[in-house]
């Protein structure tokens, strides 16, 4: 059956985060507060803190980490690095304005389902991609992050399908992939073409995969 609507993951799929980038912003930010950059590494990837920065404002993420890590850095100004960052990465990936276009010409609600941190949402009115996306959940404002039910459900409730007709792509971050699966969704792979997807157990996935955005619609139907 055709799918009524097509909800995507954001980073790694439509949008390239730097990584490279987003690691010396942690190393200038360490070093205003005084602290060894792999202590403050150390906490920026304990599953604990990434549920806690995934799922509140960005202002108590950063008194978080000051107050755990000690040192007086300046809270606003670290905000704009990270607005500034975030603003220059939310740029597209090749075909996907043409195929998001597409989708909604045809009748397919399109939705986006990211985890991050609240700078996205903040920036998100600005950017290339939020006139092509029906309906943006970002867990940060939304409470709940990938892989729990609740977030799929926002979406599809937002997007006013049933999750059954509903497919999400996604490169298979935070176990997005099976979470989808248990909420209703179907589940579709997306890595680079002649690549092994990066994450654990995927591998031998025997879903749905695309190497491409544009081959979003080859599963139309």
């Amino acid at each position: 059956m055709r799918p009524h609507a097509v909800v995507f993951d954001l980073w790694q799929t439509l949008a390239k985060w730097p990584d490279e980038d987003a690691r010396e912003l942690r190393r200038r930010w360490s070093e205003g507060l005084g602290v060894p950059v792999e202590r403050f590494e150390e906490l920026w990837s304990d599953p604990d803190f990434y549920r806690l920065r995934e799922s509140v404002p960005i202002r108590e993420v950063l008194a978080h980490v000051q107050s755990t890590l000690g040192g007086d850095g300046n809270v606003e100004e670290v905000l704009r690095w990270r607005l500034d960052l975030t603003r220059r990465s939310l740029v597209p990936v090749a075909g996907a304005v043409d195929a998001l276009t597409e989708l909604r010409e045809s009748g397919v609600r399109v939705g986006l389902i990211s985890n991050c941190t609240e700078e996205v949402a903040l920036v998100w009115d600005a950017t290339p991609l939020a006139p092509l996306i029906d309906v943006a959940v970002f867990s940060a404002t939304a409470g709940a992050v990938k892989p729990e039910a609740r977030i799929y459900e926002l979406a599809c409730e937002a997007l006013g399908v049933d999750a059954r007709d509903c497919l999400f792509v996604g490169d298979g971050a935070n176990d997005e992939l099976a979470g989808a699966a248990r909420a209703g969704l179907t589940p579709v792979l997306i890595h680079p073409p002649g690549e092994d997807p990066v994450w654990d157990g995927l591998a031998s996935w025997d879903g749905l995969r695309i190497t491409s955005i544009p081959q979003v619609l080859d599963l139309l139907g």
